[in-house]
């Protein structure tokens, strides 16, 4: 979608695979490799916007809803998480009352990237009717639109 509307995207993984650099041994050498080469992606450009997706859990399945966590320490990542809250809120989950959160270095990209940066939790996998959409394509592609509309949205009220 975001290609269709003329912008250039960049996915630094579309599995969960590492992206570390090759030679580099044992699991926490090959988590930091895997980090800074992501980062790096992220800060290659000097007007990317970063989304990082993922899937909350938590040990109480009654949690559910969409939450995006930004970085304090760039401009900009405040306004694009609330931009992306709203639209879950809008588009996909009218109940969702979560709140965004500014996350500290817990978050390494959002936290040092030099773009303005999301995490987006979707929804909880521990909540078994938001863990069944999840698994859903027409959910997914629910989520894929918002979370591109979110984008536009914040692109947009920055011009």
């Amino acid at each position: 979608m975001l290609e269709i509307s003329g912008y250039q995207v960049l996915v630094t993984r579309d599995e969960d695979i590492s992206i570390h650099d090759k030679g580099i041994e044992g699991l926490a050498n090959q988590k930091s490799s895997d980090m800074d080469n992501r980062l790096e992606l992220f800060n290659s450009d000097p007007n990317a916007v970063c989304i990082s997706i993922h899937q909350n859990q938590f040990n109480d399945p009654k949690y559910s809803g969409a939450q995006m966590f930004y970085s304090g320490t760039t401009s900009g990542s405040e306004d694009l998480a609330r931009s992306l809250q709203k639209n879950f809120v809008n588009m996909i989950q009218p109940d969702n009352k979560r709140e965004i959160k500014e996350c500290g270095k817990e978050l390494f990209l959002c936290y040092y990237s030099e773009n303005p940066t999301v995490m987006v939790e979707c929804g909880f996998l521990s909540n078994p009717d938001e863990a069944a959409l999840l698994s859903t394509d027409d959910y997914q592609s629910k989520v894929a639109f918002t979370i591109y509309s979110g984008i536009c949205d914040y692109i947009s009220s920055k011009k």
